[in-house]
């Protein structure tokens, strides 16, 4: 079939807008009709590294209605509401754990830019193949081929359209705090960094009841977002030279527990001298390549601090999506206020105003024209 795509052509260059053949599903496939998509920085750091060779179809962040199934498929069917999140096997010891996000084939399922057995499902005018399968979606286009445990039904009372970001940077923040450090009630976290995944990670932090909730963030806007959702203290960070310093006027034995989605190693080494003894530090944020580790090894272990990484929020999207549902219908994780909608065909534009910081998370709309 034929479908609207926004492909990435190279390292530095905007999005073309272009039409592309895309392969019926396979047997465990599921066609969904795009509705909306969220920018996550995921897709720009691929399209920059080209870890996934030019031409490609990004997009991670998609939500639509299931317009056809493969043979295998139980558990959707044409007429679904759904959301689409990352892909995971659903057979290897860490699926079998819930930990889908530590599948041990996470980087073929989601990060290669092709179907495991290397074909592509979408292809150029002149026959030749496109990066496709990111993150068993590829949803920068009209139509996306997906998979069953990609999938999570949207109730029919949510607007569909602004679900997309649920799948990736939402579970990512508020999953952090919720799930992967399990922050108790009455700790401490410091926040760096807030964007779309930090500002998730106060909501989430606001729902598992956190005393103090510390953001750093440059952009005044997305400062008073933070204290709108929960945030008890905001730091501008060109204001303020010595960021550990700052949190202890705050909380002067440190912090319980410190979340970077920056991946700026002075910021991590301020979030490491900001905790508190047996503190952990968890890491979203993608750094370059070889960035060490924050931290002399001696202080690590004196204070016995913890330093984790953390993919997808440790979410087990069928379990972990339904739930954030849920908040978001309370009014308790009310990420929809983060949203700036533009036309689809307003990619390039809508990028440069998220990075510019006029806006804080996109989501490209397939139903509206610029």
């Amino acid at each position: 079939m034929k479908v609207q795509a926004a492909v990435a052509v190279g390292a530095g260059q905007p999005f073309v807008l272009q039409t592309l053949d895309l392969d019926e599903p396979r047997d465990d496939e599921v066609l969904v009709r795009i509705a909306g998509v969220g920018v996550c920085h995921t897709d720009l750091v691929f399209r920059e590294a080209g870890a996934i060779p030019a031409p490609a179809v990004f997009g991670h962040e998609g939500s639509g209605v299931v317009e056809k199934v493969g043979a295998k498929i139980s558990k959707f069917a044409p007429g679904d509401r759904v959301a689409i999140t990352f892909r995971s096997c659903g057979d290897c010891v860490r699926c079998g754990c819930g930990d889908a996000a530590y599948c041990l084939t996470m980087p073929q399922l989601n990060y290669a830019g092709m179907r495991p057995d290397g074909t592509r499902a979408f292809r150029a005018d002149d026959g030749a193949a496109v990066g496709s399968n990111f993150f068993g979606q590829s949803s920068f286009a009209t139509h996306a081929l997906t998979y069953e445990r990609n999938l999570v039904k949207i109730p029919d009372d949510l607007p569909l359209e602004l679900m997309g970001p649920l799948g990736c940077g939402v579970q990512t923040g508020a999953g952090a705090v919720m799930r992967s450090m399990a922050c108790e009630p009455g700790s401490s976290l410091l926040i760096t960094g807030g964007g779309p995944v930090g500002l998730s990670a106060v909501m989430g932090a606001k729902i598992r009841r956190c005393a103090t909730i510390i953001v750093v963030e440059p952009h005044a806007a997305r400062r008073a977002l933070a204290l709108e959702f929960g945030a008890t203290h905001v730091i501008d960070p060109a204001a303020t030279p010595d960021l550990a310093a700052a949190v202890r006027a705050i909380i002067p034995d440190g912090v319980n527990y410190a979340f970077d989605t920056t991946g700026i190693p002075a910021l991590h080494a301020a979030a490491l001298a900001s905790l508190a003894p047996k503190g952990t530090l968890g890491i979203v944020g993608v750094a370059a390549p070889d960035t060490p580790l924050p931290g002399d090894i001696n202080t690590v272990m004196t204070f016995g601090f913890t330093i984790r990484g953390i993919i997808e929020g440790d979410s087990d999207p069928g379990v972990f999506l339904p739930e954030l549902l849920e908040y978001y219908r309370k009014g308790e994780l009310p990420f929809d206020r983060m949203i700036r909608t533009w036309p689809f065909t307003r990619i390039n534009e809508a990028i440069a105003a998220q990075h510019m910081g006029e806006c804080i998370k996109v989501v490209l709309l397939m139903d509206e024209t610029a």
